[in-house]
């Protein structure tokens, strides 16, 4: 994602005030907007407009947000997230981000703390400073490349969403070695969840899908402990 291009944004909430709102807050603050008042139309935006994130309400007429973020995480078409909802329950958080979402804002919210969650998105998903030597992180048959933002195994080519992009490139950072849930949600999502584990759970099984499906396992859990990327062979 190159930085010097705005950031396209899709907006989905049934409110046309707070869509108005929204839309109007986050053109002023640089973002490329566009909006949808359902949860069809969000799936039709995403394809025509391939935005790089969704502020996407919970609560909508038709399809749900959850249900539109598990669409699009089955289709491999997965835009970053943001979930805006009424709902403030540990439970509800648990199940956007296990959905697919990258974060969470409850209603009533304010226009900066929107905007500040947007970039605190992105910035998990822009080209890290890290490098190894072209900028290709390999290891074993697997290789990632920062700034194309592209997965190989094999050579074969691997589609991952965003996030999944970002927990592959710390698992490999860290290859040999085992890093915990705790370690893995401050890395890649900037936050703490107390008590509950399934966010990571569910991307380490939508990374072992694609990473593992003809090769060698590499990605370890190692029970009580976390997880390891390993050659094993």
């Amino acid at each position: 994602m190159n930085e010097s291009v705005p950031a396209r944004v899709l907006v989905v909430d049934d409110e046309p005030n707070i869509r108005d709102l929204l839309s109007e807050a986050l053109s002023l603050n640089g973002f490329d907007v566009r909006t949808a008042s359902s949860g069809r139309a969000a799936l039709e935006a995403v394809a025509s407009e391939r935005p790089d994130i969704i502020v996407l309400d919970v609560m909508l007429p038709d399809l749900d947000g959850f249900t539109v973020a598990r669409r699009l995480q089955e289709a491999q078409d997965s835009p970053l997230v943001l979930f805006l909802t009424a709902k403030d329950a540990v439970s509800d958080r648990i199940s956007g981000l296990t959905a697919g979402g990258d974060d969470y804002v409850t209603k009533p919210f304010s226009l900066e703390e929107v905007v500040l969650r947007l970039r605190a998105i992105l910035r998990r998903v822009r080209p890290v400073t890290e490098t190894v030597d072209d900028g290709v992180l390999r290891y074993a048959d697997l290789e990632l490349d920062e700034e194309a933002h592209l997965v190989r195994r094999a050579g074969r080519a691997i589609h991952l969403s965003p996030t999944e992009f970002s927990l592959l490139h710390y698992l490999m950072i860290n290859a040999d070695r085992v890093v915990s849930k705790a370690q893995i949600l401050e890395r890649v999502w900037d936050f703490h969840i107390d008590g509950d584990s399934r966010i990571v759970e569910s991307y380490i099984s939508y990374l072992r899908r694609k990473i593992d499906a003809e090769g060698r396992p590499l990605i370890h859990t190692l029970r009580g402990l976390g997880y390891r990327l390993q050659d094993s062979s």
